[in-house]
């Protein structure tokens, strides 16, 4: 057989390797994975054209991107794999439509930015698709930002107990997962000073950072919600529920629940003040936990409303018995 002979008879024996490795069934793409590196080893040192050779070459990544992924589960450098839910995706869309309007950076800027297609973008914004591993490394290369937090190679799917930064108290889910669930949230009204603002306030825990984290809903001034880690120190006894927007800090510190389930404390925030005005205030809050077919009343609750009386001593009761102070308050 002729050298022309024997490169197109190693082409075509590529080729067909090549499509059966794209029909194999999810348990064989290990095995064809071994092929696909093998024809492209072969095919560095045999001399035929080299159509066959990039085939080949690409073939490797397909199949070792679709060993590695499945069912939105994405294998990390480390070969453990990293899990997204629907609520983690939809906590880098918001991220991810923050920085573009900071910017005021195009949707298609962005795509081109990270050498992602356009309709993979406004899939993963708009929430009819979960992000990839793939997609967030390419968006991060883009935007020369962090989305995932460095905690999430800890939130492995390994069965290994997850253990929250340093700088949030170094819990695992286990010890900390009594505080998991929604809390009515009181705290005095800005704009009247014998109304209370009531709203809800959710704890869970994020597979992703491998902590706790709060969001915030039932608001009536919806701008203003606030979502963001919660570390729980094991020296000061007290839970603190931190908000940080590109460096703008809001947090919540409270102690832990009394015997009747309320957590007591102190809000630090910014109020709108005239035009673009911003001044820091503190004011008490508590976070009460919500049960099951409990009725609550959100939103500005005046003396007219049936639940002022019972949310005004609540509040009352956070500065009366010490659970926090106003230092030179008279």
């Amino acid at each position: 057989m002729s050298v022309w002979q024997n490169n197109v008879s190693s082409g075509y024996a590529r080729w067909g390797l090549l499509a059966f490795i794209r029909k194999a069934p999810g348990w064989l793409r290990p095995v064809s994975t071994l092929a696909a590196r093998a024809v492209y080893r072969l095919s560095q040192f045999l001399e035929f054209p080299g159509t066959p050779r990039l085939a080949a070459a690409k073939l490797v990544r397909i199949c070792e991107v679709s060993e590695r992924r499945h069912e939105g589960v994405h294998t990390m450098s480390d070969g453990r794999a990293l899990k997204l839910s629907g609520e983690e995706s939809q906590q880098l869309a918001l991220r991810l439509r923050e920085e573009l309007a900071r910017r005021r950076m195009t949707r298609q800027g962005l795509a081109d930015a990270a050498k992602i297609s356009i309709s993979t973008l406004e899939k993963v914004l708009a929430g009819r698709r979960t992000f990839t591993l793939a997609t967030i490394v390419r968006l991060e290369e883009g935007l020369g930002i962090k989305l995932l937090p460095a905690a999430s190679a800890r939130a492995a799917v390994s069965g290994d107990v997850v253990t929250a930064p340093d700088e949030l108290g170094s819990y695992n889910r286990a010890a900390v997962q009594w505080l998991e669930g929604s809390y009515l949230t009181l705290r005095p009204s800005f704009g009247d000073k014998n109304a209370v603002y009531a709203y809800r306030t959710d704890i869970s825990w994020n597979e992703t950072s491998g902590a706790l984290i709060f969001r915030e809903g039932d608001r009536v001034d919806t701008d203003y919600t606030q979502f963001g880690t919660v570390a729980v120190p094991h020296q000061s006894g007290h839970i603190y529920l931190v908000t940080n927007r590109h460096g703008q800090h809001r947090m919540i510190v409270v102690a832990r629940p009394t015997i009747t389930g309320e957590m007591h404390g102190i809000l630090t925030t910014l109020q709108s003040g005239r035009g673009a005005h911003l001044s820091p205030v503190a004011a008490p809050i508590v976070l009460t936990r919500l049960r099951s077919g409990e009725k609550v009343q959100y939103g500005r609750v005046t003396q007219a409303h049936a639940c002022y009386g019972r949310y005004a001593a609540l509040l009352k009761r956070t500065l009366d018995e010490q659970f926090a102070a106003f230092v030179g308050d008279r």
